[in-house]
């Protein structure tokens, strides 16, 4: 985990046979989907879902780094942490391990979330009281 960052969520899946690629290894792509998903679980164990309509999280900007390759059979855990906070934003990390080696790092990557009112299409202040809620821990 990032230094000065808090660990708030760990969300588990399987990797599907349709997340290969020709290569015989979870696509590249997959990761972030596996990425997002954990996200949303997270958002959603907040009761905090994404509403297009209202106020709430958007990612502006995610990325991943491969440090080894994925396959199918298995299932995988991604543990989410987070931290570096601004007026309207945040930054997530996450990791992503096989739950048969999580001893070994698979996939490492995050996001910069911007927190927005839809209607208006701009960011806003993050409520304090959403930032509390962020950095609570959930299991």
């Amino acid at each position: 985990m990032k230094e000065g960052y808090a660990l708030v969520h760990r969300y588990r899946t399987s990797i599907r046979w349709g997340d290969m690629d020709a290569m015989g290894h979870v696509n590249n792509t997959i990761y972030f989907r596996y990425l997002e998903q954990a996200r949303i679980e997270w958002f959603l164990a907040m009761d905090c879902p994404p509403d297009p309509s209202g106020i709430g999280p958007v990612i502006i900007s995610a990325h991943c780094t491969f440090l080894k390759q994925l396959r199918f059979p298995g299932e995988i855990e991604i543990i989410t942490s987070i931290g570096e906070f601004g007026r309207s934003s945040f930054h997530t990390q996450h990791e992503i391990r096989r739950v048969d080696d999580l001893h070994t790092l698979a996939a490492e990557g995050g996001s910069k979330v911007v927190w927005v009112d839809q209607r208006l299409e701009k960011s806003c202040a993050l409520p304090e009281e959403m930032r509390a809620r962020l950095l609570q821990p959930i299991n």
